[in-house]
């Protein structure tokens, strides 16, 4: 089997990037649902419902292990999908989210027990990193603020623009206004690495800003080594296919700039028709 990758748009390919470098042996598939991104804005149905979608459509190409590289959609769709649909869709199957590993290793950092997200409107209203370190860190306190033009500007192609040290001040001024002895922030959006040093560069230093990417890796690395009998299985041809929902010349040009080389994807529609390689 391969190991799928699924996201609604382009972030989830910073969540890819370090997993192929952690691992490279092993043969990927990414699934990006662009022609429907964002998943932000959209109800818990909504998004349970093309989440849903998405992984029935990665278990259909050889992909029994599936990760949501999406905070949306594992904050409002992982967990209904895994309780009320893997029995029915292959009990030997798997889905698993990121906001889990992030806030255990996220916890375990900040030593003012205060700790800073910066994530989409979605995500912050989900509450679902509140709700995952009150059950695991319940003395920390979790303080989210959204930063929605952060997407536009990477996008748009804006991330080492003059432009985007402006708004990037705003956010973390806003969210350290809210809690001065925040000593941990975690970038809980696949789009924002792509402004990482620019972030990190406008925020003290003693604060510790984390990706997601290369803790999604190591749990996902250390995963494989807990379940030998799903281990075993996968494929290790070190190959990756990339497929849209939207057009591929479209994808492929933002795409590019996540993965940080050229990319060619393939139009998939749901219903298992797709477009020809580009």
């Amino acid at each position: 089997m391969k190991i799928g990758i699924f996201d609604s748009g382009f972030g989830g390919l910073t969540i890819l990037k370090e997993i192929k470098h952690r691992m490279p042996e092993y043969s990927y598939v990414y699934l990006g649902d662009n022609a429907r991104a964002p998943y932000g804005t959209r109800s818990f149905d909504t998004i349970y419902k093309y989440t849903l979608q998405a992984v029935e459509t990665l278990f259909s190409r050889n992909c029994d292990l599936i990760i949501l590289a999406c905070n949306t959609a594992s904050a409002k769709a992982l967990r209904s999908i895994q309780q009320n649909d893997l029995q029915r869709l292959g009990s030997h199957k798997r889905v698993l989210g990121i906001i889990r590993p992030c806030t255990e290793i996220a916890g375990e950092l900040t030593k003012t027990k205060a700790l800073g997200i910066f994530a989409t409107s979605g995500t912050v209203s989900s509450q679902s990193y509140e709700i995952e370190i009150a059950k695991l860190f319940p003395e920390i306190a979790v303080i989210s603020h959204a930063c929605p033009l952060w997407v536009s500007l990477v996008e748009n192609g804006y991330t080492h623009s003059e432009g985007a040290d402006f708004f990037i001040q705003q956010e973390i001024d806003a969210l350290l206004a809210k809690e001065p002895k925040i000593d941990t922030i975690l970038l809980a959006c696949t789009h924002y690495p792509l402004l990482y040093d620019k972030i990190r560069a406008h925020t003290p230093a003693h604060i510790q800003v984390i990706n997601q990417g290369k803790i999604v890796a190591e749990s996902l690395h250390a995963y494989l080594r807990n379940h030998p009998e799903i281990e075993t299985h996968c494929e290790k041809h070190g190959s990756i296919e990339f497929f849209t929902t939207e057009n591929c010349e479209h994808f492929n040009a933002i795409a590019s700039q996540f993965w940080g080389s050229e990319i060619h994807a393939q139009q998939l529609h749901y219903g298992g028709s797709e477009g020809s390689k580009r």
